[in-house]
This record gives structure tokens, sequence and C-alpha cells, in this order.
């Protein structure tokens, strides 16, 4: 995903997808919403509408799918960074990995309750047909972890079994993954 080079706004009658941007939460309610939804999986269906991580928003907007709106005001590319990051400090790597996962057409999902940035389903798979091969966590490249953080990443993904990815992001946006498995000797 290539840095901002100026504002981006997207036509929403080109979308027909409108994701509405309330507190931290990102939702929408449109026949679009629930036809990706049962699609491609993209957002998480809840009491008749589809809520979105900010990955999720940022890249449906990204590719011509979405308009975000904050009240009554349409969002451009900056102004929803801005947003995110105030909600999701590590945003803009998130961003990165989400989208580059995306794009090679694996299903992501956040993965909170398993103490993870994300939840990645083998190509095919979608949630609720099975369970995600990967817990991912994106990391910038000059981020600093300790043997005790790495360790605790590698139990999550153990004890949830799924293989842990080490998703490493540098300055140019460019992504390196480590997959990390136990082995019996």
């Amino acid at each position: 995903m290539a840095k901002s080079k100026g504002k981006k706004t997207l036509k929403s009658a080109k979308t027909s997808l409108n994701i509405y941007f309330i507190g931290d939460r990102l939702f929408s309610n449109s026949k679009k919403a629930f036809e990706l939804y049962n699609q491609s999986r993209f957002g998480e269906q809840l009491k008749g509408k589809i809520y979105y991580s900010f990955a999720e928003a940022f890249f449906l907007f990204e590719h011509g799918k979405a308009a975000i709106y904050s009240g009554r005001k349409k969002l451009n590319h900056d102004s929803f960074m801005k947003e995110a990051i105030v909600h999701e400090p590590s945003f803009w790597t998130k961003s990165i990995v989400y989208n580059d996962l995306r794009g090679k057409g694996y299903i992501v999902k956040t993965a909170l309750k398993y103490g993870a940035d994300f939840r990645v389903y083998e190509k095919g798979v979608k949630p609720g047909e099975d369970h995600a091969k990967w817990i991912v966590f994106p990391v910038f490249e000059s981020s600093a972890s300790t043997w005790h953080e790495f360790a605790a990443k590698n139990r999550v993904a153990h004890s949830t079994k799924k293989n842990l990815l080490i998703a490493i992001v540098d300055d140019e946006g460019d992504v390196t993954y480590y997959e990390v498995k136990w082995t019996k000797p």
C-alpha cells in the first residue's frame, strides 16, 4: 500500500457501500455490506449491521469499494488515517499487513480474543467453515521485542492450535513473513 500522496475521496454513488464511523466503531447496514460479508467475509455481522475493523474499512476504502463517513462528513484518505491512528497507534503497520494478505487472497479477521492482531484463513476457507491457520502479529521493522514477548506470542499460537506468523513491515511498506511452528524433536 502506498503512502498518501494527496487527498483522495471516493464517490459513494460508485461504491454504494457507506461505512459510518461513530466513536471507535465502523459499521454499515447497507445491502452491499451484507453482500460483501457473504461473498468475501468483510466485517463481522452483529445485530443487523456489519462492523469493520479499521484495517478492513481502510482496505475497502482504498480499493474503491466504500466511502467512510464521520457523522455527515465524508472522510478522505488523510482524515481517516488520522482518526484510525488515534484509535490504533499501530494502524499504519496493521493496515499494510492486512492489505498485503487480502491482496494475496487470504481472509483476514481480527484476533483480539486470541491476544493477536489478526487471524488468517487458508485460501478458499471462510470463517465458520473451518478454523484459521495462523495468528498474525504485525511489527514495524525498527520495533524492539524481547524473547519473553516472542515466547508469549508463540505460546498463544500453540494454545489456540494455530501457527504464529510474524509480519515485519519496512519503511517502504514491504512485508516479510516469518512463520513459527512447534516441533517435536
